[in-house]
């Protein structure tokens, strides 16, 4: 393998990337101009699919992290680990993390006035997650340079966290119990 070829799969990544922004950002340009009463639906859709990618890159950095913690610093794999991690970060949770906030914060304003014990409740838990998600970008950054001083039965217990609160955040906002 040339070492070229892992930097045209990352310019290839980021022209992916902008290709993709650049259709949602046309789409939602066209939302607005040709039937601005269907915005709801289409920013209620932009931000579940937006919650879908963000829960899955915070379900899996953590198991990469697992994975990580074997690898010998310095080794082929951890080398690898250390692309996968920091592109699973920058091009899918990164994005995906601030597309929902921006979203779901229309919704609450627009939608639900920020009223609801419920809504409350849930802003609580998408808060704590953007925390979980700062705190993994940070153990990114500390993988990247070899200076991890967790053990992988600490990141498998990382893992279940944001599970957890995806599962509360979901009943919040479907049961609305309050």
């Amino acid at each position: 393998m040339s070492q070229t070829a892992p930097e045209n799969r990352g310019s290839a990544v980021v022209i992916r990337t902008v290709v993709s922004l650049v259709v949602v950002a046309l789409g939602v340009w066209a939302l607005f101009h040709v039937n601005p009463a269907d915005a709801y639906l289409w920013i209620k859709s932009l931000h579940v699919i937006a919650v879908i990618a963000w829960m899955a890159g915070m379900l899996y950095l953590p198991r990469l992290f697992v994975y990580h913690c074997a690898a010998k610093p310095g080794s082929e794999t951890s080398e690898t680990f250390k692309v996968m991690e920091k592109r699973l970060l920058r091009f899918i949770i990164n994005p995906a993390m601030i597309v929902t906030w921006i979203a779901g914060l229309w919704i609450a304003w627009e939608i639900f006035g920020f009223q609801g014990g419920w809504l409350h409740a849930k802003l609580l838990l998408v808060v704590l997650m953007s925390g979980l998600h700062g705190y993994l970008a940070k153990s990114t950054r500390l993988f990247a340079e070899d200076r991890n001083m967790r053990s992988a039965k600490h990141w498998r217990i990382i893992n279940e966290v944001p599970t957890v609160l995806m599962i509360l955040i979901v009943i919040l906002v479907i049961v609305k119990p309050f």
